[in-house]
């Protein structure tokens, strides 16, 4: 983030949802019962996918180049995969509609 300023809202935007992620990674872990530990990973989940479009953002407005943004969005997909991957260990009949697959495309 360091080539964005500070003062532009989706600075903002993306630092507060990437710490999101760890955050709720570290509370949903201290919770006891797989349901509740799957309601944090989920939102962890829910803030990576927000980081990635929070980077489209950027590029969209010409904030960064689209080359910049590309080793985040694959540790961004990796971090998705992972906790999609928790989800579905915590909770594997757990009801919910169908997970689309992240995809990341570059020319």
């Amino acid at each position: 983030m360091g080539h964005v300023p500070k003062k532009n809202a989706v600075y903002n935007q993306l630092d507060r949802a990437s710490t999101s992620i760890p955050l709720n990674i570290a509370e949903g872990n201290g919770k006891s019962l797989p349901r509740d530990r799957c309601k944090y990973l989920e939102i962890a989940r829910g803030s990576a996918f927000e980081c990635a479009a929070a980077l489209d953002v950027l590029v969209a407005k010409g904030i960064i180049e689209e080359n910049k943004i590309i080793e985040g969005k694959q540790i961004l997909k990796e971090i998705i995969s992972m906790l999609i991957g928790l989800i579905k260990r915590n909770v594997p009949d757990r009801i919910c509609e169908t997970q689309e697959k992240y995809v990341f495309e570059h020319d």
